[in-house]
């Protein structure tokens, strides 16, 4: 199991404003059954098998070229254990164990 976390900036555009490309992008992940995603201020993380995965960040990437943009600059780090489970609210509860 993996989690990514993707930013999708389309360049080249009428407006400042991307909400719309990103609207777009989570479109496709909507459609996909065995992916948990959840959709931040500054990108969207995503939770399933690593090559699946890295199928939907280029199928979302393509989407704002598909959508208009000129030029789309696409961020994309990966966790990926292989000693025990990974999963997003793990992380987050590790994390907050540790706070107190």
């Amino acid at each position: 199991m993996a989690i990514i976390d993707i930013s999708i900036v389309p360049v080249g555009t009428s407006s400042p404003s991307v909400s719309e490309y990103v609207a777009g992008a989570l479109r496709i992940l909507q459609n996909e059954p065995d992916i948990k995603y959840e959709l931040t201020a500054m990108g969207t993380i995503i939770e399933g098998e690593l090559e699946h995965l890295l199928t939907l960040a280029g199928r979302m990437h393509r989407s704002a070229f598909d959508a208009g943009a000129m030029r789309v600059l696409t961020t994309i780090k990966v966790d990926e254990r292989r000693d025990k489970p990974l999963t997003m609210n793990g992380k987050i509860k590790s994390v907050k164990e540790k706070l107190g």
